[in-house]
């Protein structure tokens, strides 16, 4: 089996995580403003606890977002010059999909939608069904306002959940959407060690890419892209 290494960045949390032979090892922390700083220390740290030599890996992985723009090319640079100096493949894994795993996991939950507070009165939204620690795509990422939120159309009798920060917006969101959630974990953060489980599995499918082909992918650029 593989040995990776996954690091995330992408909101106030800082987070990283090794990846060996099933067994997670990993660090988390709520740092604000403090990533550059405490990421490098993190990544030593979890190495060591697993006694591995960045030689060691077989791939990288880090949150490719959607999520704050300079969380996300602080950890895109440290994961693409790891993974390039070390001739590796590198996996840009959604934090919205670690979301939702994340909620699966933990709290054995099937319907997720993960948003993130993505400021300007918007936020970045997907939806997914997880089973198995399988995640089955329902909704494809996008930036919205939370007035235009809407869930997919799947069944009345789905056990929605809504997961991550961007449901602090709740009260802007439209009425049949908040009827249709039976609950919300809005502190719910991306991490690395959901972000890991699913490298991992990327990995086995070989779809691991050279480091300077895996970009951020921010939404908000790509939405105004499409409109220009």
């Amino acid at each position: 089996m593989a040995t990776l290494l996954a690091l995330d960045a992408s909101s106030s949390a800082c987070s990283c995580a090794v990846w060996r032979d099933g067994e997670v090892i990993s660090r988390f922390a709520l740092t604000p403003r403090e990533h550059t700083r405490r990421l490098m220390p993190m990544i030593d740290e979890v190495m060591a606890e697993a006694g591995l030599a960045l030689a060691d890996l077989d791939g990288l992985a880090y949150g490719r977002g959607p999520g704050s723009f300079t969380g996300l090319r602080i950890a895109a640079g440290v994961a693409q010059g790891l993974a390039f100096g070390l001739e590796r493949p590198l996996f840009g894994v959604s934090t919205l999909e670690a979301l939702a795993l994340a909620a699966h996991r933990r709290h054995h939950l099937r319907h997720l939608v993960p948003a993130l507070d993505a400021r300007m009165n918007e936020i970045y939204v997907a939806a997914y069904h997880c089973h198995d620690g399988v995640l089955t795509c329902l909704m494809a990422e996008s930036v919205i306002k939370p007035e235009y939120l809407r869930l997919p159309p799947v069944g009345n009798d789905i056990d929605w959940c809504g997961v991550g920060s961007g449901w602090t917006l709740w009260e802007a969101m439209p009425v049949p959407t908040k009827d249709g959630l039976s609950q919300r974990l809005p502190d719910l953060q991306p991490a690395a060690d959901e972000m890991v489980r699913l490298a991992a599995r990327a990995f086995d499918a070989g779809e691991g890419r050279p480091a300077q082909e895996v970009t951020p992918v921010y939404l908000r650029d790509q939405v105004a892209s499409r409109r220009g």
